[in-house]
């Protein structure tokens, strides 16, 4: 008998921004893996990266499904991706982003959807600023993600009429 209540549900969702064309159908197996065989990703071109796919999906799964789908997307290559899962039933929610220049990152997310930093990580950066004798400030637009954001911005706006220069910044 499980102790999981019925109403221990997540939800979230996967914004594949960037996959290249050849990748797309193990984007689609790794998803449908963790999430049952359930999942339908329609994909379509990303016009600010040739040659790449696009596609958004919206999760309601089991609590862990955002690591889990980040489990099997980073190892990818070329994959540009976004995962949130939702805060309830007093969890907290979690929204990963991920950059082959960037690589990972992760962030807590309180139950009104700004991200929360906890103390630990905190007190880190003042640490790691102090004794490498760099900007506090850096460290934190570092902990709420700025570096991903700058990054992924170009994606997410993305239309057919996004000129494809736009991505030239990037890496």
């Amino acid at each position: 008998m499980s102790s999981r209540r019925n109403t221990d549900v997540a939800r979230g969702v996967l914004f594949c921004h960037a996959v290249p064309r050849s990748i797309v159908p193990h984007v689609v197996w790794a998803v449908r893996d963790v999430l049952g065989g359930q999942a339908r990703l329609d994909f379509a071109a990303q016009p600010v990266a040739r040659g790449c796919e696009r596609s958004v999906l919206s999760w309601t799964h089991q609590p862990g499904t955002a690591a889990a789908l980040v489990s099997k997307l980073r190892v990818m290559p070329g994959v540009i991706f976004e995962v949130t899962e939702d805060a309830c039933n007093e969890r907290e929610g979690e929204r990963y982003s991920f950059t082959p220049t960037l690589g990972l990152y992760r962030a807590t997310i309180g139950i009104h959807g700004d991200i929360v930093v906890h103390e630990d990580r905190l007190r880190a950066a003042m640490a790691g600023a102090h004794h490498h004798g760099v900007d506090l400030a850096d460290g934190i637009r570092h902990l709420l993600g700025e570096p991903w954001d700058t990054e992924l911005e170009p994606y997410r706006v993305a239309t057919s009429d996004t000129p494809v220069r736009v991505l030239h910044h990037v890496g």
